[in-house]
């Protein structure tokens, strides 16, 4: 069996998760306490992955970021970087298609603490910046655990968009899921099995532990 399809998938879902996480908290943010005009669409925006088709957004990034495009033309030359067929790309690609995950259960998080909270921390003379990341960040860790897993998982999964975005290069980006794929169009159901396996394992015991973490079963086994 060949490991590198595995390493490259939890490569890919940990780079994907941690800047996800970076950029999801700011934006969770706005979404649970902004009263922008143009929040429906941003919201709408971050929802779209959940039910529009992997290859449709595979489809766009290869357009836009292709080196024939103009966009893509314009990165190539100018700074060198070319997203399409390439680790990055996957992780750009990947960063969008798991968007949801990780925002909506931490602006969900935020939306439900209690306004008392907040209000206490600006008495106390909190910015709003340090009472999000001292005050309620804290209070929400379940939520912030669901958000970190569900994307890490939702990204070990992925294959429409990895596949459009990335192709089949060994080493490069070539996922587990689309060594699975390979596999079974070679009618190597064994390869395949043991691939699937593998990733099938992976995320039950990943959703398993948050939800052992988060309903507290954990506390109760150990008291």
């Amino acid at each position: 069996m060949n490991w590198g399809p595995i390493i490259l998938t939890f490569k890919l879902a940990l780079v994907t998760t941690l800047m996800l996480f970076i950029i999801g908290i700011p934006l969770a943010y706005w979404l649970a306490f902004g009263r922008s005009r143009l929040k429906p669409v941003v919201e709408t925006l971050v929802s779209m992955p959940l039910v529009l088709p992997p290859t449709v957004l595979g489809f766009y990034f290869l357009i836009a970021f292709s080196p024939n495009q103009a966009f893509g033309n314009w990165l190539d030359e100018w700074f060198g970087i070319r997203l399409v067929f390439s680790f990055s790309g996957l992780v750009l690609a990947s960063m969008i298609y798991s968007l949801p995950f990780m925002v909506h259960p931490i602006s969900s998080g935020l939306a439900g603490s209690q306004p008392s909270i907040r209000e206490a921390a600006y008495l106390m003379g909190y910015s709003k910046r340090q009472t999000l990341f001292k005050v309620l960040l804290p209070n929400i860790r379940p939520a912030l655990l669901t958000a970190i897993v569900l994307s890490f998982a939702h990204t070990i999964g992925e294959f429409g968009v990895v596949l459009m975005i990335g192709g089949n290069i060994p080493d490069k980006t070539k996922v587990a899921s689309i060594a699975i794929y390979d596999e079974v169009e070679a009618m190597n159901y064994a390869g395949a099995n043991t691939y699937s396996l593998i990733l099938f394992l992976t995320t039950f015991t990943i959703l398993l532990m948050v939800y052992l973490i988060n309903g507290g079963y954990l506390k109760r086994f150990w008291k």
